[in-house]
C-alpha cells in the first residue's frame, strides 16, 4: 500500500528553510521510509514515540527530525526540526498520551 505524504503548512516553511542537500536528503527520507512502510520501526530511522498521542512516530534523516502522524491512508508530516531543537518541539507541540501515558 502506498501513503500519500501530507505536510502541514509549518513543515513546508521549515523544509524551504533548509540547505538544499539536506532538503534533498529529507526528501528521500520522505520518499523512502514514509511512502511505503511509515509504521515500520527500525533501530535508527523510525521511532514510535511512546507516551505521546501526537505526533506519533518520528523520522531520523541526518541531523533532521521528521515528527509525522499515520492514518489509514496518509502520513501527515507536522514538523520538521533539527536535532537540537527536537525534544523543546516536542515539549511544546507535542500532545501527550491520556490515560497512564509517561512524559
Amino acid at each position: 500500500m502506498t501513503f500519500e505524504v501530507i505536510l502541514a503548512p509549518d513543515a513546508v516553511k521549515s523544509l524551504r528553510r533548509l540547505h538544499a542537500h539536506v532538503r534533498a536528503d529529507v526528501k528521500d527520507a520522505l520518499e523512502v521510509h514514509l511512502r511505503h512502510e511509515p509504521t515500520k520501526v527500525s533501530k535508527s530511522r523510525i521511532k514510535r514515540l511512546r507516551g505521546m498521542s501526537q505526533p506519533q512516530f518520528r523520522l531520523r534523516a541526518g541531523d533532521i527530525r521528521v515528527f509525522y502522524d499515520v492514518t489509514e491512508t496518509a502520513v501527515e508530516i507536522l514538523a520538521i526540526v533539527e536535532k537540537h531543537e527536537a525534544q523543546a518541539w516536542l515539549d511544546e507541540q507535542g500532545t501527550p498520551a491520556t490515560g497512564g501515558g509517561t512524559g
